[in-house]
Formats: C-alpha cells, sequence, structure tokens
C-alpha cells in the first residue's frame, strides 16, 4: 500500500470505505469494493472531492460547537 493511500489509524479503515462507498451513491458514481478501471478519473476524483468536502465540513462544525 503506498503511503498516499494510507489510513493513519487503521481501526478507521472500515469506517472510510463505508463512507466512501455512501459519498460516491449520494453522487451516482458506480464505485464498487474492488477494481474500478472503468470508471473515469473525473468519476473517482468527485467521489475524493466531496469526501474531503464533507470531513472538513464536520470539522469546522465540531469546532464552532455544533454537532
Amino acid at each position: 500500500m503506498s503511503s498516499r493511500n494510507r489510513v493513519e489509524v487503521p481501526e478507521a479503515k472500515d469506517a472510510m470505505n463505508r463512507f466512501k462507498m455512501e459519498v460516491a451513491s449520494e453522487l451516482g458514481v458506480p464505485l464498487t469494493n474492488g477494481y474500478n478501471g472503468n470508471l473515469t478519473s473525473a468519476q473517482n476524483g468527485s467521489v475524493g472531492g466531496e469526501m474531503v468536502r464533507k470531513m472538513i465540513k464536520r470539522q469546522e462544525e465540531s469546532m464552532a460547537g455544533k454537532q
């Protein structure tokens, strides 16, 4: 596994995979477990980008004292 894709907290790996699948579903990207070479880089990138946006939003809300 490359260092770029390493999950810093191994116990969070399953949660991150569920989050990724949830975001892909929301965006209508037909992401599957395993090989996804049939998807475009734009499709894959949209999932990663939306994951980052959601994580930043959650952290900002947490820092502002909201849940």
